[in-house]
């Protein structure tokens, strides 16, 4: 049985890969990619799979049984590029869709929800069964400033006291894998989540406890958090979308109580000290 991961080269995709290669045998995966070129490291089949370019996906998927759809990284074009990916996998034939979706998609703040409750409506229409894989914020999301946050003496955001129960790609690469491998996941909806929330002081005091200098926590409004990312590079629209997500954080959008994620992959999830201690090596 062939099981095919399109954004096989992206920051999930190849520790899925990764993953996936200890459980099958490497030429049962097939990696699906806009250049294949960029697969070379990944040691399986790679095969070009444009989002956008509906014909080449249909045959990227012959043979395909079973597909993980990692939503695509293009926000505002996620709906066409995800209709692309399904109606050639209807033509495939392909048996099973597991999709990458958003804690609480269905009733998320989120501006990011959207898209994705837009793709499941797509995938229950389908016909193809399909199990939905709801994560919560990547850890890396908000650790990738880190070693920023030490040089310049403080953490900023803007979601307050809110809780984030944030797990690392790691995480939800196990739980996709075990989906793909295992079976009874057919028409589940699983909202995967960490084990240990943390709200960003939290993140700040961890940082600064393994950095060995004060690294506080200033929690910004959203408008100023915005001005701050755009200082930093970000362009204007970008900066305040990610200022919203703090803002909807701040309301408890992100935290989640079920252990879902760590009941799947048989651990508990990565604790914030691990996340920290990586993002700062």
């Amino acid at each position: 049985m062939k099981i095919g991961i399109t954004g096989a080269t992206g920051q999930l995709g190849r520790i899925v890969v990764d993953k996936l290669k200890q459980k099958v045998a490497a030429s049962d995966i097939v990696a699906l990619m806009r250049s294949p070129a960029k697969a070379a490291d990944l040691g399986v089949p790679a095969r070009a799979a444009d989002y956008g370019d509906a014909k080449a996906l249909a045959a990227a998927l012959a043979g395909v049984d079973t597909l993980l759809l990692i939503s695509g990284n293009e926000v505002g074009q996620r709906v066409p590029q995800h209709r692309n990916v399904i109606d050639a996998a209807k033509q495939a034939g392909v048996r099973h869709i597991v999709y990458t979706s958003l804690l609480r998609a269905d009733t998320s703040p989120l501006n990011l929800a959207g898209e994705h409750r837009e793709t499941e409506a797509m995938l229950a229409a389908s016909g193809i069964p399909a199990t939905i894989l709801r994560n919560s914020w990547y850890m890396e999301n908000h650790l990738g400033s880190a070693t920023g946050a030490v040089a310049a003496g403080a953490f900023i955001g803007s979601a307050g006291s809110g809780r984030i129960a944030g797990a690392t790609r790691e995480d939800y690469a196990e739980a996709a894998v075990a989906v793909l491998t295992g079976s009874g996941h057919q028409g589940k909806v699983y909202e995967l989540a960490g084990d240990e929330p943390y709200t960003l002081a939290d993140v700040a005091a961890e940082i600064a406890r393994q950095a060995g200098k004060p690294v506080p926590y200033r929690d910004l409004s959203p408008s100023d958090y915005a001005q701050a990312l755009q200082g930093f590079g970000l362009p204007e629209g970008f900066a305040q979308a990610i200022a919203s997500w703090d803002a909807d954080a701040a309301q408890g959008a992100l935290d989640d109580g079920s252990h879902t994620l760590s009941r799947l992959i048989g651990r508990r999830t990565t604790p914030l000290s691990v996340a920290v201690q990586r993002a700062l090596a």
